[in-house]
């Protein structure tokens, strides 16, 4: 484990617990898996006494259940002693496979049932822990962040929802305006990029890439990931273009202003390599309308890349885009539900965060600096360097 040492002259701020939602579970496990091999091996210098004897736990894991009423109401419940612990709450706002009985119909979980099981679940603790951490892979509501007319600022209410309930630190992935965390300015908010991820499962998958300007190029879809794909961009030194979305503002379908066209900004893409770069991949309507784009400029291949795989219309679009040769591979993350149907897709790349996020709470609990955690621009640069030297 590469901060072993640092970890080591750190002092644990209290014994560690896990409180996985169940939406969650699975991504928890593995995170607590990791958790458990790197205490059993690490030796300790500094550790507290009042820690010493829970940091090489069987499980971190602390049992809890958010059960609900036939009428669909539901309470929160800690299976165990919490009291003066560092606990973890980690929800997944997106997992739409969970369901419940509403007075005899089953019913979905909605990001706002999520939301209140998580609330219910800190609630549940009774302010017996002693330090209290969120991680909302997906941040709740997040894309409802601005006010533009006479409506909700529903993140920002939900970031105070949890600083009022003594929440110390939010952590989450790639949100999708961070400036968000001027609701709660004096509370601990990390957005957490997983650029290192991406590049390191694309080379583990495909051995043939290029990484120079002549054969490569980042592409923002939209003005709200341009800067995603600077920094992306920067990093491995290849140019980058951008589309900007015009839209139909005479009208609303669904929700939104319609867009008429995608307009391109940029060097040419011809005979290149394409990573479209963005924070989620909702329809996936406007990922593969940039494709199609950029395939009428003679793209080569092009590689679909989101934090979030949300696919709210299911994957017909883009078994056509693979199967039409628009799009070559789709990326994304286990941080939000993966059906089985997109897991068993030959053209996905699964990016596997819990180790990050095993990293995340270790550094967070032995409170250390999290710098490195959230700058990965020396791991890319160094997998890069390991890809390049294998194709030699």
């Amino acid at each position: 484990m590469s901060n072993d040492n640092e970890l080591t002259s750190y002092n644990p701020i209290a014994p560690l617990g896990l409180v996985p939602l169940k939406s969650c579970s699975e991504l928890s496990q593995k995170a607590n898996d990791y958790l458990l091999n790197w205490r059993t091996e690490r030796e300790l210098d500094k550790a507290v006494d009042t820690a010493n004897s829970s940091y090489k736990n069987h499980s971190f894991i602390i049992k809890s259940s958010a059960p609900r009423f036939g009428s669909g109401e539901a309470k929160g419940l800690i299976e165990q002693s919490v009291r003066g612990m560092d606990l973890y709450f980690m929800v997944d706002v997106m997992n739409y496979s969970l369901t419940y009985s509403l007075c005899g119909h089953e019913n979905h979980y909605s990001p706002d049932d999520h939301f209140n099981d998580l609330k219910r679940l800190i609630a549940a603790t009774n302010g017996k822990a002693k330090r209290i951490n969120v991680i909302l892979p997906f941040l709740y509501e997040s894309r409802q962040h601005r006010r533009s007319a006479r409506e909700s600022l529903d993140c920002a209410l939900a970031l105070q929802d949890l600083e009022a309930m003594g929440v110390d630190n939010i952590i989450t992935f790639d949100a999708h305006d961070p400036r968000v965390q001027n609701a709660i300015p004096l509370h601990g908010f990390e957005s957490v990029p997983a650029s290192y991820q991406f590049i390191k499962s694309i080379c583990k998958n495909v051995d043939d890439l290029i990484f120079d300007n002549d054969n490569l190029m980042i592409i923002s879809p939209d003005e709200g990931a341009t800067k995603r794909a600077v920094y992306l961009a920067s990093i491995l030194g290849v140019d980058m273009g951008m589309f900007y979305k015009r839209r139909d503002y005479s009208r609303i379908v669904d929700g939104r202003n319609p867009i008429i066209a995608h307009e391109f900004l940029g060097s040419s893409v011809e005979g290149k390599d394409v990573f479209i770069v963005d924070d989620m991949i909702s329809s996936g309507e406007s990922m593969i309308d940039v494709a199609t784009e950029l395939k009428k400029r003679k793209a080569k291949r092009i590689f679909v890349i989101a934090t979030f795989g949300l696919f709210t219309n299911g994957l017909a679009s883009f078994d056509k885009a693979v199967e039409d040769g628009i799009i070559y591979k789709v990326v994304t993350t286990n941080l939000t539900y993966q059906t089985p149907e997109l897991l068993s897709r030959d053209y996905y790349i699964n990016c596997d965060m819990s180790k990050y996020i095993a990293y995340i709470i270790d550094t967070l609990n032995h409170d250390a600096s999290m710098s490195k955690l959230l700058d990965p621009y020396d791991r890319i640069a160094s997998v890069i360097e390991d890809y390049k030297s294998k194709q030699k």
